[in-house]
């Protein structure tokens, strides 16, 4: 009797030793899986926080390839001369709209605004098969870009009837105006309309010549609005320089650049300028030392060879769309 009750005590004892084995080894690989899926979310958020876009060189030899049309890539939709209503202008303007490749109305997208040269008006960048939507296209075929939403503005902001009549100096001050207008009346109506994601972490401004002014101004102004701004070759008139004095060209709409604060500072400022640029290399490189002398962070480039034209423009786009909102 005490050899079967012995017998069966040890059964007993060596399954509860089985179970207990068992749950263990069940528990520790639980806890080896989260350890590896935390391990993994770090590695990720990590590698996201890692990102600088002031440590990556800009290239100046992106080939005219990535400035033409692909067989097989989906260069998106383009909704063409859409209307709304500026109160700054007191008229209706225009506004050429791209949406990325793939495109999925129930998604959100980050946003750039982009902004023509003297002259120019909303088609002049962002039209049917224009290089930067060709460029957009590729990149974003390519992975070297992020989806985004691309607007395409036309800084005339006045009675869009008078337009043939103005003179440049007219049209300088009446560019001026689209600085308040893109953050009253263009923004909302954006947001408003289209999936975009609002906040600064997810809105950029670019442009060229005197669009790059504007872009540097309207970045400035709306420090709370826009995290990106792209000035390529920007013109003078933003602050006070000793270039092209008593013209209109000069008169400044800043005395001075808004100082950012640790929560505005800008995500990336990138401004550039060609060495056969002949007439804005002086005003380029002031911005950029005035900016590093307030501290504000930016990446200035002076690059051989280039001059004022969409040759020079399509590099800057590239180096631009590939470093936005990548964080």
């Amino acid at each position: 009797m005490k050899k079967a009750l012995l017998s069966i005590l040890t059964v007993l004892l060596a399954s509860v030793v089985l179970l207990s084995a068992c749950s263990n080894n069940q528990n520790a690989g639980e806890t080896t899986a989260v350890e590896s899926a935390a391990t993994a979310s770090n590695s990720a958020t990590s590698d996201s926080a890692a990102y600088d876009p002031y440590a990556v060189k800009n290239r100046y030899d992106i080939p005219k390839e990535m400035f033409q049309k692909r067989s097989g890539v989906d260069y998106g939709t383009l909704l063409k001369d859409v209307s709304y209503y500026s109160t700054v202008a007191g008229d209706d303007k225009q506004v050429n709209i791209l949406l990325p490749a793939g495109y999925d109305e129930n998604q959100t997208y980050p946003v750039t605004y982009v902004y023509h040269g003297f002259g120019g008006d909303h088609n002049t960048h962002i039209d049917t098969d224009s290089y930067l939507v060709l460029l957009y296209g590729n990149m974003l075929h390519d992975g070297t870009a992020v989806p985004q939403i691309l607007v395409g503005m036309d800084m005339y902001t006045d009675q869009l009837a008078d337009k043939e009549s103005k003179t440049d100096e007219e049209l300088r001050f009446i560019y001026d105006k689209a600085i308040e207008e893109t953050g009253v009346d263009l923004m909302p109506f954006i947001e408003a309309n289209y999936p975009v994601n609002k906040g600064r972490e997810y809105t950029a401004i670019a442009g060229m010549s005197e669009g790059g002014a504007k872009s540097l101004c309207t970045g400035f102004q709306w420090l709370d609005k826009f995290g990106y701004i792209g000035a390529f070759a920007p013109d003078t008139g933003v602050i006070p320089t000793e270039y092209y004095k008593g013209t209109f060209w000069n008169t400044p709409v800043f005395e001075e650049f808004p100082q950012p604060t640790a929560e505005n500072m800008p995500y990336y400022l990138y401004m550039t300028v060609g060495s056969e640029d002949p007439w804005n290399i002086d005003c380029t490189l002031y911005y950029r030392d005035v900016l590093n002398e307030m501290g504000v962070k930016n990446q200035t480039d002076y690059v051989e060879g280039y001059g004022h034209d969409a040759d020079f423009w399509g590099q800057c786009f590239y180096n631009f769309l590939a470093k936005v909102f990548q964080q």
